[in-house]
C-alpha cells in the first residue's frame, strides 16, 4: 500500500470524536498548517482536512495529503469518491495515518466533482452512498460519517432527504453533517452555492427529531459561537465554515462556551508565540514561509492594525528565504499601527529545498 505514516499510531482505534463544534473542510484553506494554527485556539473543536479524492491517494503521493502533526487531533479525513473499493482502500490509509474519523463528501457542487461523479450528485444515488459507507466501515474500525446537503437541484423535498439518510444509515453511518442549503449542480458556482440557496435550518432540526438515534450536525451560515449554541438546542453539532478561517480568533472561546472547559481562551499574542516554533520546524524542512503566514491573516480580523499585520506578512513572506522573523515584525507593526512595507529579511543559512508541504 502506498505511503507510511509520519508518526506513531495508537494501538486501539480512537473513540468517535465529539461533533458539538467542528471546522468545515475547505479546499485550499484547511491544510495542515491552518489546522495546526486552529488547534492553538481550541483543543476540543473537531478539525477536517481538505477534501482528498480517492485517485489522489491511491495513484498519487498519499503522504503529501495524509501527513499531519499529532497536535491536530481530533482530526477527520474527508474523502471524495464513489467507488466502494477505492473508498475502502482510502479508509484503510486514513486508519493507518491515525485519523479519528473518515468523512465522505456528498455535498460539494463544483464542476470538477460533478465530472468525477461524486460530491453532491451522489444525493441522486443513495444506494451507491450506502455501498460506499458499508465498504469503508468493513475496511477499518475508524468511524465513517457523511457530509451532505438538504437536497440537490429539484430533488429537494424533505421526504427525499429523509429517504437518503435512512438508506445510508442502514449501511452503518451514524453521523450526518448536513449543509442546510440545497445544491444546484447547474447555474451556480461553488461560491454561489454557499450563499444563494436559502438556508433551511428547520429541515435539519426535523431530521434530528425523526432520527433521534443518529448524530446530526448542522452546517451553513453559522458565523458566531452564540449562533452555534442556539443550534445546539436542536441538533448534536454545528460546523462552522469560512468564518472560522477568516476570523479564526472566534474559536478562542470555543472550549469554554461550547465544551464547558474552564478559563479564558488564549490571547492573540499567545497564539503567535505558540505558532512560531512550528513555523521554525517547517522552515527547517523546506516549507516556504508564505504557506504558513497566509493562514495568519484573519487572526486580527476587525482589530486595530489588522491591515498593517496582513501587509507585512504578505510582503515579508514573499522573499524566497524569508524566516519566522517576518511574523515577529508583523506583530510589532500591528501594535504600532504602522503601514510601511517590511524590511528585506536577513535569511538564515539553513536549506529550504522541499516546497511540497
Amino acid at each position: 500500500m502506498p505511503g507510511t505514516p509520519a508518526h506513531p499510531l495508537p494501538a486501539m482505534p480512537p473513540a468517535p470524536p465529539d461533533h458539538r463544534l467542528s471546522v468545515a473542510p475547505m479546499l485550499d484553506l484547511t491544510d495542515r498548517h491552518a489546522r495546526y494554527l486552529l488547534r492553538l485556539l481550541t483543543s476540543r473543536t473537531l478539525l477536517y482536512t481538505e477534501m482528498v479524492t480517492t485517485g489522489a491517494l491511491l495513484r498519487g503521493d498519499a503522504a503529501r495529503h495524509l501527513d499531519h502533526d499529532p497536535a491536530e487531533h481530533p482530526l477527520a479525513l474527508q474523502l471524495g469518491g464513489s467507488e466502494p473499493a477505492d473508498l475502502a482502500a482510502c479508509a484503510r490509509l486514513g486508519a493507518r495515518w491515525g485519523y479519528d474519523e473518515i468523512n465522505l463528501n456528498v455535498g460539494c457542487p463544483s464542476p470538477r466533482v460533478r465530472s468525477g461523479t461524486f460530491g453532491a450528485c451522489l444525493m441522486y444515488e443513495p444506494r451507491t452512498v450506502a455501498d460506499c459507507v458499508r465498504a469503508m466501515l468493513d475496511a477499518s474500525s475508524v468511524p465513517v460519517t457523511v457530509k451532505t446537503r438538504v437536497g440537490v437541484d429539484h430533488r429537494d423535498s424533505y421526504e427525499e432527504l429523509a429517504d437518503f439518510v435512512a438508506t445510508v444509515a442502514d449501511a452503518g453511518c451514524r453521523t450526518f453533517v448536513v449543509h442546510a442549503r440545497k445544491a444546484w449542480l447547474s447555474g451556480l458556482s461553488p461560491a454561489e452555492n454557499r450563499s444563494i440557496p436559502p438556508l433551511q435550518y428547520d429541515r435539519v432540526y426535523r431530521l434530528k427529531r425523526d432520527f433521534p438515534d443518529l448524530r446530526v450536525a448542522l452546517n451553513g451560515g453559522v458565523t458566531r459561537l452564540a449562533a452555534a449554541l442556539a443550534h445546539l438546542e436542536h441538533v448534536d453539532g454545528v460546523m462552522i465554515g469560512r468564518a472560522a478561517y477568516e476570523d479564526c480568533y472566534l474559536l478562542a472561546e470555543a472550549d469554554h462556551l461550547i465544551f464547558g472547559e474552564p478559563g479564558p481562551g488564549p490571547s492573540r499574542e499567545e497564539v503567535i508565540q505558540a505558532f512560531l516554533p512550528y513555523v521554525e520546524r517547517q522552515l527547517a524542512q523546506g516549507v516556504p514561509l508564505a504557506r504558513m503566514t497566509r493562514h495568519l491573516f484573519g487572526l486580527f480580523h476587525g482589530q486595530p492594525g489588522a491591515r498593517a499585520w496582513r501587509r507585512h506578512l504578505t510582503e515579508g513572506a514573499a522573499h524566497p528565504q524569508a524566516g519566522a522573523e517576518v511574523i515577529r515584525e508583523a506583530a510589532r507593526h500591528r501594535q504600532g499601527g504602522l503601514d510601511a512595507p517590511p524590511p528585506r529579511q536577513n535569511p538564515p543559512t539553513d536549506a529550504r529545498s522541499n516546497p511540497r508541504h
